[in-house]
């Protein structure tokens, strides 16, 4: 899903919490990379996979730990990684959070 481009958008209020699971929300899907965001319950996550690219996390509420080949970082509202291509890492809710996740290919 493309948001209206020209148009204004809060990042916080555009997606929702959902009780014990994990809400994502396209913002943008090209051939070229995507903008994806995510709310978390507390307790919720991501497990541990890999991506061929980088993936850029901006936490835009509440605080996550981003496990980044099993090292972990506690992040909170307005803090970002840069989480590496091909190397693992995982998602977990210390609180309910939210994030944006960017992905450029290439």
């Amino acid at each position: 899903m493309d948001f209206e481009k020209s148009t204004v958008f809060n990042l916080v209020n555009s997606v929702e919490f959902a009780d014990n699971a994990t809400v994502s929300k396209m913002i943008l899907k090209k051939e070229t990379g995507n903008i994806t965001l995510f709310s978390f319950d507390k307790g919720q996550g991501l497990s541990e996979h890999s991506a061929p690219f980088d993936a850029y996390v901006l936490v835009t509420e509440g605080k996550g730990t981003i496990i980044i080949n099993r090292h972990p970082y506690e992040l909170a509202a307005g803090e970002f990684i840069v989480m590496p291509a091909n190397i693992p890492h995982a998602v977990q809710a210390l609180e309910k959070f939210k994030m944006m996740l960017v992905m450029i290919k290439g």
